[in-house]
């Protein structure tokens, strides 16, 4: 992928630092950074989650999935409203307790309200 070498050596190069320091970082060799920076080699994952963290910014840009260095392609929120989970909060709560049904059926509220 070409846009994942390019995107390595623009961040290297906005700091001026040498391929030899980010190699030591790595604990690597400064030909395997120059391999990765030119294409002629895939980075591995731990080294592309270096660079995201050392360079404050997310794989997403990294994988040229969007332009903005801080940027995310989605908000992903996913669902937890179903049935597995009402029975969850159902078998949660102490049917003794004095509370129960009225924290039982806060969640469960909260949950009908989270769903609209």
């Amino acid at each position: 992928m070409q846009i994942v070498s390019n995107r390595l050596k623009a961040l290297r190069e906005s700091v001026k630092m040498p391929q030899t320091k980010i190699a030591e970082h790595l604990n690597l060799n400064q030909s395997s950074i120059n391999r990765y920076e030119n294409g002629q080699a895939e980075a591995p994952y731990k080294v592309l989650v270096w660079y995201a963290d050392f360079f404050d910014v997310s794989l997403d840009y990294i994988f040229g999935r969007c332009n903005e260095p801080q940027g995310k392609l989605y908000n992903y929120q996913p669902k937890v409203i179903n049935q597995d989970f009402q029975q969850f909060i159902e078998m949660c709560f102490d049917p003794n307790s004095p509370m129960n049904e009225k924290l039982k059926q806060t969640m469960l509220n909260m949950l009908k309200e989270d769903k609209m």
